[in-house]
């Protein structure tokens, strides 16, 4: 019937004054909720490019899981500290996202700073630190060739990453641009307070009960971490052959 209210699996939606569901407010999580112009391949493309703090947060949570590294963690820590901040510094500012992007209100998040910028150049400027002073050191500048490729396409990506926030008109020149600086600076400080004060630690965190029964591993002191885990494993692959064949020659 006409104006009956719409059902629910947990109880009826209360219809509007008009006896509709028109007056109803709706909200949306915003997590993932990217929107481009309908028929732009460089809005869809840049809409993907979006998405790209999201991914890069479910893939160090994967990393963490099945690596157990003490560093990578610390790496995620810091990632969660400066969202937090970005957090902070909206609700402090309470500047609005552009008004061509929000004509009916439906935002409920301020935009100074972007989060998205934020995240990017946080995650760009903390992995150039830790690429060049942490990761092993080669002897000549061709074998850290893939160091400098690797800074490089970090920073490119963020920068395309912080120019479809504005292309999308989720956020102004300036919001993307204080995101930006906000999260060099904050991705420096926290460099610094893992190289300098956590890190002294890990070696207490790895051999703790706690850390011992969760398998925290500490790689710090191993130059080539990759490397080492290949020969590592070879080697026992090799001696647990030898003992297979042995056992079946008596």
């Amino acid at each position: 019937m006409a104006g009956a209210p719409s059902t629910h699996p947990n109880g009826p939606i209360p219809s509007g004054k008009d006896g509709t569901d028109n007056d109803i407010e709706w909200s949306a999580i915003s997590l993932t909720h990217v929107e481009y112009p309908k028929g732009d391949l460089i809005g869809k493309l840049l809409a993907w490019f979006s998405l790209l703090p999201v991914f890069i947060f479910v893939g160090f949570v994967t990393l963490i899981l099945f690596r157990r590294e003490l560093h990578t963690m610390c790496y995620l820590l810091g990632m969660i500290v400066n969202e937090f901040i970005n957090w902070v510094l909206k609700h402090l500012i309470r500047e609005p996202r552009p008004s061509v992007r929000d004509k009916e209100g439906l935002y409920c998040e301020y935009g100074m700073p972007s989060s998205h910028a934020q995240f990017m150049w946080f995650f760009s400027m903390y992995i150039t630190f830790f690429l060049y002073i942490r990761v092993y050191k080669n002897y000549n500048w061709s074998d850290d060739l893939w160091k400098y490729i690797v800074s490089c396409s970090c920073f490119i990506i963020a920068g395309i990453v912080s120019y479809s926030r504005v292309y999308l008109a989720y956020h102004t020149v300036s919001q993307v641009l204080w995101g930006a600086v906000t999260g060099l600076i904050l991705g420096a400080l926290w460099f610094a307070v893992v190289q300098f004060l956590l890190t002294p630690l890990f070696p207490y965190m790895a051999s703790c009960p706690i850390g011992e029964f969760l398998m925290i591993r500490d790689s710090t002191l191993i130059p080539h971490v990759l490397w080492f885990e290949y020969t590592s494993s070879r080697t026992e692959a090799r001696s647990r052959q030898r003992k297979v064949t042995a056992r079946k020659s008596q």
